[in-house]
């Protein structure tokens, strides 16, 4: 099947179902859910949307939060455009319908929420269900327009591309494996955009869902655009450790409403620090991993009964009603919880607007790197920023769709190594032991503390994995567990290669082999190019 669109979104999150609604306005919009539409980073984000909107706050106090948690590499002009934004893109979120609990121009609603590195409450949240309330709100609007037509359990495989007039690469749609049916189709379109979130499946602990696989990244940068700073992975202080849920987070808002960290023998872990439990993430995650290295234990506990039952149940009725599924009572008794990986501040390089390095390819959302985020990312700015970018790239693309003719594709090709898709289907215990050892070596080696020692074990184990995931590709029937499987492998390498080339510690990056900030060589971005891009044949301009 070969189809042609305006744009091609993948992805459906809040970046890409914002891109896609802005984008139907002034052309046709192929948006592609590799499960269901509501399977996202966005619907799992409990605690809000930063954006100035408090009578004592003012846009300057975001800025300067948003870099102090950056530790010098945020982008001055990113900050001051995402956060200037804010304001207006929350406004055209209740114009379409979101619910958010605490409405500002009403004297009588819940105040603004607030959370770590945050010196003004400024997070407006829909209780502790925002991003499940904004996802369900542009699910049904791109549901109901008929510019935008969705592909829901089709999984992305690896982008399409063409000669431009002057011989250069552009990125002209992608080709696309219906998992169902275990059908290929061929995806045109004009302009691509990757909204394909995070990464954190590499990693053994995550509270992200099963789909975070690091898709659009790897597909990317496989495609030939530069991808920055890579070796940030923000490990988020507060997963539930509990043996029957491994993924469920604990929001900040928690501490932010004055829940406390503390060890098993109930003294405080971050008593020590000047903002104390609000101290930023990776100050927080840290602390944590420390102490628990020093006690031995598992865990560590999050302490919010001494508020009143009626206030934790109303503020978070989520979080109270899944930890009482599992005999935990909050309003009583500590939540025993672990740092996860949990964001991915680096990811496709892209300017103000959401291009990539890659003509034709636009990266919004977590898989990008836009400069917002630095080497820390401040929480409850990464809503924010997924709006804002999806409406600066919406603007610029609408350029490009409106000079532009349909691309041809001359014939039906496959990309895979030999140009097939295999003779025979894998065991998947093959693909799940590939898929362990590198999420477990990963936690262990290239976690929350480095060093060079553990970068090199971590390499070489991977260059043993990755050579295997190859020999699959070349031998098995291709499915979405192979696809991932490969796609986790890329983004690893990125993420080791990044932090071997950082020779200091700075934000979410420590390393005992470089345990003081180097700005004189490191006040930098870490910008890698793939010297040799999959550059698929079949495409003419």
């Amino acid at each position: 099947m070969i189809l042609k669109f305006d744009a091609l979104v993948i992805g459906s999150g809040i970046a890409g179902l914002s891109f896609a609604l802005k984008a139907a306005r002034f052309g046709q919009v192929g948006l592609i859910a590799k499960r269901s539409l509501t399977d996202t980073n966005t619907n799992l984000a409990q605690g809000g949307i930063a954006a100035v909107l408090g009578q004592d706050d003012l846009l300057e106090f975001h800025v300067k939060d948003t870099l102090a948690s950056g530790a010098g590499l945020s982008h001055l002009d990113t900050v001051e455009a995402v956060v200037e934004a804010g304001p207006r893109m929350i406004q055209e979120l209740k114009e379409i319908g979101v619910p958010f609990t605490a409405q500002v121009d009403h004297p009588d609603s819940p105040e603004l929420g607030r959370e770590g590195g945050h010196s003004h409450r400024r997070i407006i949240h829909a209780k502790d269900m925002t991003g499940q309330t904004v996802q369900k709100v542009l699910v049904e609007k791109a549901l109901a327009n008929p510019n935008i037509t969705i592909f829901d359990h089709f999984l992305a495989l690896d982008l399409l591309q063409e000669k431009d007039p002057q011989g250069q690469m552009r990125v002209t749609g992608a080709w696309v494996l219906n998992v169902e049916k275990g059908e290929v189709s061929y995806l045109i379109a004009k302009v691509t955009v990757m909204a394909t979130g995070g990464s954190g499946k590499v990693y053994l602990y995550t509270t992200n869902p099963d789909g975070a696989s690091g898709d659009g990244l790897a597909m990317g940068w496989r495609a030939g655009a530069d991808v920055a700073n890579m070796e940030f992975v923000q490990f988020h202080p507060t997963c539930l450790f509990h043996p029957q849920l491994h993924n469920f987070l604990i929001s900040e808002a928690v501490r932010g409403e004055g829940g406390r960290l503390i060890n098993s023998e109930g003294q405080p872990i971050m008593s020590n620090h000047p903002l104390g439990d609000l101290a930023r993430r990776d100050e927080v995650a840290m602390a944590i991993d420390t102490e628990m290295k020093r006690s031995g234990a598992d865990n560590v506990f999050l302490d919010i009964s001494h508020r009143s039952p009626d206030f934790i149940i109303d503020r978070f009725p989520k979080i109270y009603a899944t930890c009482l599924s599992l005999g935990l009572d909050i309003t009583k008794e500590p939540i025993p919880v672990v740092p996860a990986a949990h964001y991915q501040c680096g990811g496709l390089l892209v300017d103000l607007n959401g291009r990539t390095t890659r003509p034709g390819l636009y990266a919004i959302g977590e898989v990008a790197a836009t400069g917002l985020h630095g080497a820390n990312r401040l929480a409850s700015n990464s809503l924010l920023e997924a709006l804002v970018m999806a409406d600066r790239a919406a603007l610029a693309a609408k350029e490009e769709i409106l000079a532009l003719d349909y691309p041809k594709l001359t014939e039906p090709y496959s990309p895979w190594p030999g140009g097939r898709l295999g003779t025979a289907p894998a065991e998947a215990v093959l693909i799940t032991q590939s898929w362990d050892e590198i999420r477990r070596f990963m936690w262990n080696y290239v976690g929350i503390v480095r060093s060079d020692q553990r970068l090199t074990m971590a390499a070489k184990r991977l260059a043993l994995v990755k050579g295997e995931i190859d020999e699959f590709f070349r031998n098995f029937e291709v499915d979405g567990d192979l696809v991932e499987v490969r796609n986790i492998a890329v983004v690893a390498d990125l993420i080791i290669r990044s932090a071997s080339l950082r020779k200091e510690s700075r934000g979410l990056h420590f390393s005992l082999s470089w345990p003081l900030k180097d700005d004189a060589h490191f006040l930098k971005d870490t910008v890698l190019t793939n010297s040799e891009p999959l550059l698929f044949p079949g495409l003419v301009a």
